[in-house]
């Protein structure tokens, strides 16, 4: 009768541990690829927790050139400029607010008002750990990120950038492969 009892109880015991794994592995959410279409939508959301970027970048978001919306287009150095996503951040009452992520959908960047920036996953993850050398004005001016775009109102917003870039490394995800399979080019 005990070993009945013991054995009633581990199977309780190891049933609540499954689901206690599987509630905790529930609530991270995990992208596939860094900087695939799913990482962005979960960086977008991040964006729009953040009350630095919402509120610090409501300005910087009316410089969209007409169009609504900020374009910021990435990629990684490893997976090529075919890979890259895109974040439109919009003006909505106030407040920097991300409205896309995924795919690419601005075809032709506006050099005055949009941003296009690529890296290797070594600069990446140094970003987006936000180590020495690696915030907003390490990494731009030791050339880990390399950008196009407006550089003076970059300049004027380097701490809510510094948030964007440590919002890179929030998502957890795999830097194995490229978005869509591809094998990661050498660094080299």
């Amino acid at each position: 009768m005990f070993s009945i009892g013991l054995s009633s109880a581990l199977k309780s015991t190891a049933l609540m541990a499954a689901f206690g794994v599987a509630t905790l592995a529930s609530s991270v959410a995990w992208a596939d690829n860094f900087m695939d279409a799913q990482w962005a939508n979960q960086v977008c959301a991040k964006w729009n927790q953040n009350t630095t970027l919402t509120t610090e970048l409501g300005d910087w978001a009316n410089n969209n050139g007409g169009k609504g919306y900020k374009a910021l287009q990435m990629y990684r150095d490893g997976c090529g400029g075919a890979t890259k996503v895109e974040l439109d951040i919009a003006p909505k009452e106030g407040k920097a607010v991300c409205v896309y992520s995924g795919a690419v959908k601005t075809t032709k960047l506006n050099s005055d008002v949009d941003y296009l920036m690529h890296a290797t996953d070594a600069d990446w993850s140094c970003m987006g750990k936000g180590s020495w050398g690696c915030g907003a004005m390490g990494a731009m001016m030791s050339g880990k990120l390399q950008f196009e775009g407006p550089k003076m109102e970059a300049a004027n917003v380097m701490g809510p950038f510094g948030e964007f870039l440590l919002l890179t490394g929030a998502v957890p995800s795999n830097m194995n492969t490229c978005p869509g399979g591809a094998k990661v080019a050498s660094a080299d």
